[in-house]
């Protein structure tokens, strides 16, 4: 098979798996997304704290980007009010196995819950559209993402300690864009890779 036959083959088993995946079911469907929150849950033990502030660094936007652009906006929104409904039952599925409403009193309440818009915002950018798959498109649907998430996260930081703008942005923002641009980087890849173009 030539080099050009097997770019074909590639973008075709994309398609197929694409167009699959689109046919599923709806109990399907909604396991899948259960998947990406258990993989929310999971990213969210690996944590790190810095003296700078109360929000840890860990892996969670990762999956939040993936389950976006993978399951599209109704079943990425989902996954994620799923990791989220999961942690305000009481099960310990947030950053150091804690779980509860008093999570929602804490410093992370926001980016909890800027995760499902940023989800919903994400598959509805990468799901319609002409070209929705191409690089260019993903990347600003994944940027776009994790303003969403910076703002919800930022916003109730402000509130909360009762911090200005500027000082929420410098605690809450500033010090997890080059990590997060990383993992963007790696999401962005993975879905460029997996999804077909167009349909």
């Amino acid at each position: 098979m030539t080099e050009n036959g097997y770019a074909a083959r590639y973008k075709e088993i994309r398609l197929r798996a694409f167009e699959r995946f689109c046919s599923l079911a709806f109990a399907h469907k909604a396991a899948i997304a259960f998947g990406f929150a258990i993989l929310t849950a999971m990213a969210a033990q690996l944590r790190i704290y810095t003296p700078f502030s109360p929000v840890p660094f860990t892996l969670q936007v990762f999956p939040v980007l993936l389950a976006g652009a993978f399951l599209g906006k109704y079943y990425g929104g989902a996954s994620q009010l799923s990791y989220l409904s999961m942690g305000l039952a009481g099960l310990p599925v947030f950053a150091e196995g804690h779980g509860g409403y008093a999570v929602l009193l804490g410093p992370t309440a926001g980016y909890l819950v800027g995760f499902v818009f940023a989800a919903f915002l994400i598959g509805h950018l990468v799901h319609y559209g002409k070209n929705a798959r191409s690089t260019p498109r993903i990347a600003v649907a994944m940027t776009a993402g994790i303003a969403v998430i910076y703002l919800f996260g930022a916003g109730y930081l402000a509130i909360l300690l009762g911090l200005g703008f500027e000082n929420a942005f410098v605690m809450g923002v500033l010090p997890f864009i080059g990590f997060d641009l990383l993992k963007m980087a790696g999401a962005a890849g993975m879905a460029r890779a997996a999804l077909p173009e167009s349909i």
